[in-house]
């Protein structure tokens, strides 16, 4: 699925935006909370970071720029965005914002990702620990009294996510191989991490950019669920479309095991915890088949 993009444009054409001076604390804004998150653990108190999609009982895909998205760009020293396709109307923001001094993160673009590619990107382990020291480096340059501090909360924060890699390199022992569902490829590059064989990728493919899948791709889905040829279904826990459900109610009726996954990070927990989380409802999920 692609996000609408709005009008916000026409809205930074009347602001009257004017290079300022560094302030304190530091204008950090992210388009997705996940990354404004990581944000926060390098910067710190130095910085003040505004995330953009932030509710996770929202499809973030259905998201629509405003003026207040746009105002919130005015002040902001260091953007992050997921590129990829996934947040174009951030790209058109900053191009009708030519702020001067401004310093802008593209993950897509750090990890080597192109349009058409899974922009899911945050659900692969490699890509947060890139993303984490791109905007340390990034907060060095305009921060430099702060260094130190960029250094030492970057070290934490690589440490952080040393338990979740050893879970899915042990779940990579234990299930590689298997074959698994999904109605979106949210957590595909998780998936593969842990060597997974996810069934369905036509119909997640056609999901993922707005298409109404082919009947026989519902066909050969629901097929699966029937035979029980997969032993999960991950399914994107802030869609909401008719299919979706019916598939999930299909998959609960075959005694298959449904794991939810999100695109936003929830409210009053942290990247490293919202991720653990998922993983292991997917490792209880897998280990927990009866199959």
């Amino acid at each position: 699925m692609k996000i609408a993009v709005s009008a916000a444009v026409a809205a930074l054409s009347v602001l009257s935006i004017v290079g300022a001076a560094n302030a304190d604390p530091i204008s950090v804004v992210a388009a997705e909370n996940f990354y404004g998150d990581v944000a926060s653990q390098i910067g710190g108190p130095a910085i003040a970071v505004t995330s953009i999609l932030t509710n996770p009982d929202e499809d973030p895909h259905l998201f629509e720029a405003s003026p207040s998205t746009a105002r919130a760009l005015v002040a902001a020293k260091l953007v992050i965005y997921n590129g990829v396709d996934y947040d174009p109307w951030m790209e058109k923001l900053l191009s009708a914002n030519q702020a001067a001094g401004r310093q802008v993160i593209v993950v897509g673009a750090l990890v080597h990702r192109k349009a058409g590619e899974n922009p899911h990107l945050w659900y692969d382990p490699a890509t947060m620990p890139v993303v984490a020291k791109a905007i340390a480096a990034e907060l060095d340059g305009i921060d430099p009294a702060h260094k130190e501090d960029h250094a030492k909360n970057l070290g934490a924060f690589l440490a952080s996510l040393t338990p979740f890699d050893r879970k899915v390199r042990a779940m990579r022992e234990k299930y590689a191989g298997l074959e698994v569902t999904a109605t979106e490829p949210v957590a595909g590059y998780l998936a593969d991490a842990i060597g997974l064989k996810v069934r369905n990728k036509e119909f997640q493919l056609a999901v993922e950019n707005d298409a109404e899948p082919t009947a026989k791709q519902v066909a050969a889905f629901e097929n699966d669920l029937k035979k029980r040829a997969v032993r999960v279904l991950l399914y994107n826990s802030q869609a909401t479309e008719d299919l979706t459900k019916r598939l999930q109610r299909m998959a609960h009726d075959n005694h298959i095991p449904i794991v939810g996954v999100s695109e936003t990070e929830p409210p009053g927990t942290s990247f490293q915890a919202w991720m653990s989380g998922q993983l292991d409802a997917l490792d209880t999920a897998l280990g927990g088949a009866a199959f």
